[in-house]
């Protein structure tokens, strides 16, 4: 059994999901990338595994989770700065480290891009919310949602509840693209969870439940609008 076919078994995919230009994003990002994650896109679309970890998807619904959006390069810089200013120990030079996935506690995935060129050689790194703490995997993306999903592997910058309710997925629903929204729609069209995982990436304290704070509304008003 593949790793693909044990991460469908562990968290069955929805019945259908948008199929996907690859060339055309592969070209548009100027790299190539790793054949397990384009099956897994095509596979699940857009959503969340364990209503908590978002993969990066060419057909996201928000700009924050979007895999050709501005949230990698704006990710990558901050790496950047971080390592030019020695305020952190990463576990590669920042431009081999490409972020794909997201966590609802503001986690960012990565990719460790090397060697260039060869995608399916290529491993996964996790940064903790608002800490220089790492994971590291020795291994590609599905192996690593397998592995993760099965109760395997523990990854120690995520919560030990992450498993509490079993592996499943959760897709997102159709919504209109949020780059033609008015500013006022734009909070309404993404979900409670989506405001509150881009709000923690961003060092804001957000409650698990319940109302979310009205600065925080429109700080991603503002982030989503211009």
């Amino acid at each position: 059994m593949t790793s693909i076919d044990r991460l469908i078994s562990l968290c069955p995919p929805p019945q259908t999901a948008p199929s996907t230009d690859w060339p055309a994003v592969e070209q548009s990002l100027g790299m190539p990338l790793p054949a397990d994650y384009k099956q897994i896109s095509d596979t699940y679309g857009p959503g969340t595994f364990c209503g908590f970890l978002h993969l990066y998807h060419p057909h996201a619904h928000t700009s924050w989770t979007s895999l050709t959006g501005p949230m990698p390069s704006t990710i990558r810089t901050q790496l950047q700065r971080e390592h030019e200013q020695a305020t952190s120990t990463l576990p590669a030079d920042p431009q081999d480290l490409f972020p794909m996935a997201v966590t609802d506690n503001g986690e960012y995935l990565f990719w460790v891009t090397r060697p260039t060129g060869s995608p399916d050689e290529w491993t996964i790194a996790a940064n903790q919310a608002r800490s220089f703490k790492w994971y590291t995997y020795d291994g590609d993306l599905a192996g690593f949602l397998a592995a993760v999903l099965s109760g395997q592997e523990t990854v120690s910058v995520f919560p030990s509840s992450l498993l509490d309710h079993g592996s499943f997925f959760t897709p997102l629903a159709p919504a209109a693209d949020l780059t033609a929204a008015q500013p006022e729609q734009s909070s309404a069209m993404a979900s409670s969870s989506d405001i509150r995982a881009w709000a923690r990436g961003q060092g804001y304290e957000v409650p698990d439940r319940g109302r979310i704070p009205t600065e925080i509304l429109d700080a991603w008003q503002q982030a989503h609008t211009q």
